[in-house]
């Protein structure tokens, strides 16, 4: 999924008195939406004690924050994001193995992700990949909701459309995977060139698109289902379509960074945030319509049930590598970001 995130990030420091400074700190690099980071922060440190440094930023820049520090970690923990850049950070030695007690209680999609990244990654969170539109724009301009990826060319969408940029949002670099493994490479990169003319924006977040066709700022944004519901529930005029050729899901991922100053708290972290009491606090704070990946924990009233929806067999090794992440991301900058609009 995606996160609503400022370029410079901001950080949260969750404060409770007495123990707290007698257990210790723990570093957090939060990719989520600032309540639900502000809530796990103050949910783990009233349960524990542990004081909270909570620092915001979106996937692309905690990554690529936490590949600068590599010489000298500064976070002891990144908490949310897609589940590529966890992959990657993996893969270059970014992040720790940690064999949590309680991975074995996880979906499988959760598990796929821990032994995919060699136990360095988990699956805290699931949503699709989806199209978002605002009803009364699209019927006030009197056009048909797009239903499918084909759709979204025709040109009564010019100029209506906003999706995230590869470069910062690991949900638009979920949506530029998911077509290259849809049409094949090259037929994708051309579908991707036609359906630039009709982008006015690409969002520095995953969160945006959606957010600005809640809005009415645009009247199509592509970006995660989850999203979507939740502006709906918040009495925005949104509704969406699952594309009908299929689409992919994220796994929201959590890793423990490399050379963690605070391991031990860190892993008390990371255990506390699988657990369904702390997966609740997505949907209690942050009002996020995500699947949980406890198979103890409950699908938030009104959310998307993954299951409905025709999804594709993501290869989330390949497309999961830091060689192929970052050879599609420039084909896009060069291929597509370069052309006018």
């Amino acid at each position: 999924m995606k996160a609503a995130l400022g370029a410079a990030g901001f950080v949260l420091a969750a404060l409770v008195p007495g123990a707290a400074f007698a257990q210790g700190n723990v570093n957090v690099y939060c990719s989520m939406q600032a309540d639900w980071c502000q809530g796990m922060a103050v949910a783990f440190e009233k349960e524990t004690g542990i004081k909270v440094n909570m620092t915001q930023k979106s996937v692309g820049e905690t990554f690529a924050q936490v590949r600068a520090e590599k010489a000298n970690p500064r976070g002891d923990i990144w908490y949310g994001g897609t589940q590529d850049p966890h992959l990657v950070a993996a893969a270059e030695g970014l992040t720790e193995v940690y064999d949590s007690k309680l991975v074995g209680n996880l979906q499988p999609w959760a598990q796929n992700q821990w032994m995919t990244s060699k136990k360095k990654s988990v699956g805290i969170y699931s949503g699709a990949v989806g199209i978002g539109f605002n009803t009364e724009v699209l019927a006030r301009k009197k056009l048909q909701p797009p239903k499918c990826w084909a759709d979204l060319l025709k040109a009564e969408y010019k100029g209506e459309i906003q999706m995230p940029n590869p470069n910062s949002s690991g949900g638009a670099y979920l949506m530029v995977a998911t077509l290259v493994q849809l049409m094949g490479e090259d037929k994708a990169f051309d579908y991707l060139k036609q359906l630039h003319a009709s982008i006015n924006t690409y969002q520095k977040s995953g969160a945006g698109p959606v957010k600005a066709a809640a809005r009415g700022e645009t009247g199509i944004g592509l970006g995660f289902i989850a999203d979507i519901v939740t502006e709906a529930k918040a009495g925005f005029p949104i509704s969406f379509n699952a594309p009908c050729e299929g689409t992919a899901y994220e796994v929201g991922s959590m890793s423990i960074i490399a050379g963690a100053r605070n391991l031990e708290n860190a892993k008390k972290f990371y255990d506390w945030a699988l657990t369904p009491p702390a997966q609740k606090i997505g949907y209690d704070v942050g009002k996020m319509n995500v699947t949980p990946s406890h198979t103890a924990s409950e699908l938030p009233p009104g959310a998307p049930d993954l299951t409905k929806f025709k999804l594709i067999n993501y290869d989330f090794v390949k497309y999961g590598s830091s060689e192929e992440r970052k050879r599609l991301i420039d084909r896009w900058e060069k291929d597509i970001n370069s052309l006018p609009r």
